[in-house]
């Protein structure tokens, strides 16, 4: 049997909307859903929460999720990179208990409407087949995309524009979207990648947000509290 743990990170310090985590979202704290999808997923064994705060390990625990240790400073700056602390991570876990992840699943608090089914798909992707080194979602779109080069617009593929009706369209790009389910090997994470060589994607279309501001906020909510009740997520 596969050792899968799911990784949720909830630094104290962040920037954008402090103690972010901790705020109020219909009546539980942003951090509790998050951890409510890890442990409806029939497929996770353990839903772990990595944080470097008192407060949010002892929300963490009251709904359900574990907190094996607390980060140190050092992987909560606002450089490090989410690849290195997921790394050390899964590296303690062994240090310290004993426990080799074989499959690791990311998720970020911040992200709403996910559906649990969407994150056993990604983990059963890796247990049907030994080639695939990670699977995660992600939606197709049919804009055209560009980039800058010293100022200078470019497109980021010439080959692919395409213009007219979206469904005359005969190539899409698509959008990694790794906060609301990626579901990666741990050999992986220890040569310190984050998504693997050989993936599958799980694309779906449903509305998705990502809470970083008070606005984010005040709309998942009113979304939440005023639309699933009558449109439930696809």
């Amino acid at each position: 049997m596969a050792n899968v743990v799911a990784f949720i990170g909830a630094r104290g310090g962040s920037k954008g909307l402090p103690r972010k985590n901790l705020l109020p979202l219909a009546g539980k704290p942003l951090i509790s859903y998050v951890i409510q999808d890890a442990c409806q997923c029939r497929l996770i064994g353990r839903v772990c929460v990595f944080t470097d705060d008192p407060e949010i390990a002892d929300v963490a625990k009251a709904h359900g999720a574990e907190v094996p240790f607390f980060l140190p400073d050092d992987m909560c700056t606002d450089d490090r990179k989410i690849e290195a602390v997921i790394k050390y991570a899964i590296d303690r876990l062994e240090r310290d208990e004993g426990y080799r992840a074989d499959i690791v699943v990311y998720l970020q608090s911040t992200d709403f409407f996910r559906k649990p089914e969407w994150i056993d798909w990604c983990i059963q992707q890796l247990l049907d087949d030994p080639s695939v080194e990670t699977a995660f979602v992600a939606q197709k779109t049919h804009k055209n995309y560009w980039h800058k080069d010293d100022g200078v617009p470019l497109r980021v593929r010439e080959a692919d524009a395409q213009y007219g009706s979206r469904q005359s369209r005969r190539r899409f790009y698509y959008r990694e979207d790794t906060g609301i389910a990626c579901a990666t090997r741990a050999h992986v994470i220890r040569r310190g990648e984050r998504i693997g060589r050989t993936v599958r994607m799980f694309e779906y279309d449903s509305f998705w947000w990502d809470i970083h501001t008070e606005f984010d906020l005040w709309l998942v909510e009113k979304v939440m509290l005023e639309w699933l009740p009558h449109h439930p997520v696809a």
